[in-house]
């Protein structure tokens, strides 16, 4: 790697942080990725593993030196093995990549200058593409309730309905700045100054939703949440969770506790009980959609 990815933490202009759990060659292709968009911004990289048992947190160790490999004991769940890699770092700007997802085109130092234009930000998310290259809708609107309950339940049988177009703003082509409710945590950058006011990943989101959590709270303590088309990212999404019934059951329950946080205060605290059997009754029906075992 030229002298130039090498940075000391305290003289990291951004420091990138994947949670790895048993990526097997991903992480080391999205590490490699990382050094190669670094453009001329000094980076730091973290690797949060969580006990992966594969092999890849060896890998990584190896064949980049200067990666800092943080092992956990145990799976603690995506957002608090994040948020142990944050806290191993002091850059102003911390950027999250999935160990699934890699950096292919654009540079971290451009998109650092598009953030640092932008007085106020607090999150930017990236324009994420698929392995074929279709755009993934990783920037998303917050729904409405009636958006939520007709999305959950009719994308399973047909997923160009009108709700889910609406939530996943299907109508934009991404190839423009603007301001969203939330965008996705496979590929975010997350300015130091707004995680220090608002807090870390809620580490109760074991997997899922976690993104959609921060970014309500960024947005209630007046930080914009925005997308930029600067840097680009692909993603092969599901490498580890693909096919199991646990992580769809996880889902609802990510969404349940989002609900009971965010969107149910006061009266409609009486909508939790039927909020979780809902839930819990999607995910059974998309779990044996899917044949996940």
């Amino acid at each position: 790697m030229p002298e130039g990815t090498r940075s000391q933490p305290g003289a990291a202009d951004v420091a990138v942080v994947i949670v790895n759990y048993n990526s097997g060659e991903d992480v080391a292709n999205a590490v490699r990725s990382v050094f190669e968009a670094a453009g001329d911004a000094r980076v730091q990289v973290v690797v949060a593993d969580n006990h992966s048992h594969d092999g890849s947190a060896d890998r990584v160790a190896q064949q980049f030196p200067q990666v800092l490999v943080c092992r956990g004991a145990r799976n603690l769940g995506f957002a608090a093995a994040a948020d142990h890699g944050i806290r191993q770092t002091l850059a102003p700007w911390v950027f999250l990549l999935n160990p699934d997802a890699r950096i292919s085109a654009g540079t971290l130092g451009g998109l650092l200058k598009v953030a640092s234009a932008r007085p106020g930000v607090g999150v930017v998310g990236v324009l994420t593409r698929n392995e074929d290259g279709s755009i993934y809708p990783s920037a998303r609107k917050t729904p409405s309730y009636a958006e939520a309950v007709m999305h959950a339940f009719v994308s399973p049988f047909a997923p160009n309905n009108r709700w889910t177009k609406a939530y996943r703003m299907a109508g934009w082509d991404r190839r423009t700045e603007r301001r969203v409710d939330w965008v996705s945590g496979s590929s975010m950058l997350l300015c130091r100054s707004a995680l220090d006011e608002v807090g870390l990943f809620d580490p109760g989101y074991f997997l899922y939703v976690e993104d959609l959590d921060l970014c309500t709270r960024m947005r209630a303590a007046g930080w914009d949440v925005r997308f930029s088309p600067e840097l680009e990212v692909t993603h092969i999404g599901g490498t580890v969770t693909r096919g199991q019934r646990r992580t769809t059951l996880e889902h609802s329950r990510s969404m349940y506790r989002y609900f009971v946080k965010q969107r149910s205060p006061g009266a409609l605290a009486a909508l939790r009980p039927f909020a979780w059997v809902a839930l819990r009754a999607r995910a059974e029906l998309v779990a044996r959609m899917r044949g996940e075992r």
